[in-house]
């Protein structure tokens, strides 16, 4: 139940992560500057105090949309792991539960990549090609990106000094 759980969560977050990548706020504390990639969120950015809060004000109206989805979600797992746990599993029943819980993921989809649309259009050209830049120079090991060491912010990336 706890793996389920926990591998659920993993790609819940992993999602939301993506979609609110423009207003991140870093990597959290013990990954340390530029971990995995040069792409700071909005530190990155230069985010103006106005497009914080539009994202933030997105972020938030998004978030309130998309709860009902992931409680469903929650409530078709837990349907579905029962379905597993049956002495004889029935195949057609975890089939359409599955099918089930594809369909709420595919709203959840719709919905954050509406979201990430929006944000987009607050960004200015400038801070839409930094985007591109960190996303071509994120990796792990010399040479992931487009210059050598970029990927661990060696001297192609945009965090030196390591």
């Amino acid at each position: 139940m706890k793996k389920v759980t926990m591998t659920i969560m993993g790609l819940f977050l992993a999602a939301t992560v993506a979609t609110t990548a423009y207003a991140a706020h870093g990597r959290g504390p013990g990954y340390g500057p530029c971990a995995g990639g040069a792409f700071q969120g909005a530190a990155g950015l230069n985010l103006t105090t106005e497009q914080m809060s539009q994202i933030n004000k997105m972020r938030e109206k998004q978030y309130n949309e998309i709860k009902p989805l992931r409680d469903q979600m929650t409530a078709k797992r837990d349907a579905l792991r029962k379905l597993w746990l049956e002495p004889n599993p029935d195949k057609a029943k975890i089939t359409a539960a599955q099918k089930e819980m594809n369909a709420v993921r595919d709203q959840m989809q719709e919905q954050m990549t509406s979201y990430r649309l929006e944000a987009d259009k607050i960004l200015t050209p400038e801070q839409k090609e930094k985007i591109k830049f960190y996303a071509g120079n994120r990796g792990f090991g010399p040479a992931k990106g487009k210059a050598k060491g970029a990927g661990m912010g060696g001297p192609g990336g945009a965090c030196f000094g390591r």
